[in-house]
């Protein structure tokens, strides 16, 4: 291997590991709030990428359809739910904004789609239809069994991604697709060659980075985020509702996996079950941080792009392999390392 190739590998792998980077961060940052290892984490990266890919051929993306489907089952539930309480007002506040929220979604999407917008507004679209989804899939999924073991939450979640995988193989079909790059041409950083479309992913990255950090050490909501992944009963003592952390968590999960699969999209075909290659590799960097510390597993991930970009050269038939071993050594320094603590309440 020559220099100038260890070079471009390494960009490549810093690209990738960029977005496994993020990927992992919102996979620590959803445990830590509600203990859910949030599987399909990875199907928004598929969603975020194939509805911008929709939005610039001119058509009304089929994630529009699980929105709405969504958050009419979402509004039922909260109307029945405030109907059993005897609060009437609750029940009217709940379904009416439901059905506004869902009228403006369709005949917003269904009008600016074929207009083939700009592409910040496209991707500003698309972000407003894929990360409500978010917030919803909790309420329906997950805050229901908010007190359930952590197994429990697993099962779960595998039903989920693979409800989610199905319904993006209904929407987008079978086949993959690629968007326009943010950006040509090339850029060097010293030695280090980067195309345009990787600067913008590992800038991009850093500075949603940067937002987490100030986020969670500046702003009330983040704070009351690292209050429940602390001590989730004590949080709740001291008047921080769980479901809303958990919600709050959810929301920027979706929005991380989202942004993420438009960074993405330029750089591969990105098809219906693509998320869940993404997500698992992320998956790989938040056990590296032992699925508490953001530092270790945005590095983890970082380190996982590494392996896979210089497998590809060298055992290209092997580098999920490579890549997916890591995760052993890991798991078996912790269980050494670890002390056994019981679940919390």
């Amino acid at each position: 291997m020559t220099p100038e190739v260890a070079l471009f590998l390494s960009a490549d792998g810093l690209t990738n590991g960029a977005v496994y980077a993020l990927l992992a961060l919102a996979l620590v940052l959803v445990f830590a709030v509600t203990r859910v290892i949030f599987i399909p984490q990875g199907e928004f990266v598929a969603y975020g990428a194939l509805t911008l890919a929709s939005l610039q051929l001119g058509r009304v993306p089929g994630t529009l359809w699980l929105l709405l489907g969504t958050l009419g089952v979402v509004a039922v539930l909260e109307v029945s739910s405030a109907l059993r309480r005897g609060d009437g007002r609750q029940a009217l506040r709940a379904g009416g904004g439901a059905l506004i929220a869902g009228l403006v979604a369709y005949f917003g999407v269904t009008a600016l789609a074929p207009l083939k917008l700009p592409l910040l507004w496209q991707i500003l679209l698309s972000l407003l239809i894929v990360v409500p989804l978010g917030p919803l899939v909790y309420r329906l999924a997950y805050r229901p069994l908010a007190e359930a073991s952590v197994l429990v939450l697993l099962i779960v979640s595998v039903a989920v991604h693979l409800a989610m995988t199905g319904l993006g193989l209904l929407f987008f079909g079978a086949e993959g697709s690629r968007t326009p790059a943010f950006g040509e041409g090339t850029v060097n950083l010293g030695p280090l060659p980067l195309s345009a479309q990787s600067l913008w992913v590992i800038a991009s990255s850093a500075l949603i980075m940067l937002l987490l950090y100030l986020f969670f050490e500046r702003s009330i909501y983040g704070k009351a985020l690292r209050a429940t992944a602390v001590n989730r009963l004590g949080a709740r003592l001291s008047g921080i509702p769980t479901a809303t952390a958990g919600t709050v968590s959810f929301t920027l999960a979706a929005l991380i996996g989202t942004f993420s699969g438009i960074l993405i999209g330029p750089i591969t075909t990105v098809y219906y079950e693509s998320g869940f290659l993404f997500g698992l590799k992320g998956f790989v960097g938040a056990i590296i941080g032992g699925l508490v510390s953001y530092p270790v597993a945005a590095l983890g991930a970082v380190l996982v792009g590494l392996l896979e970009s210089f497998s590809s050269f060298s055992a290209s038939a092997y580098k999920e392999v490579i890549v997916f071993t890591l995760i052993l050594p890991v798991l078996l320094w912790r269980s050494l390392t670890s002390r056994h603590v019981e679940e919390e309440e």
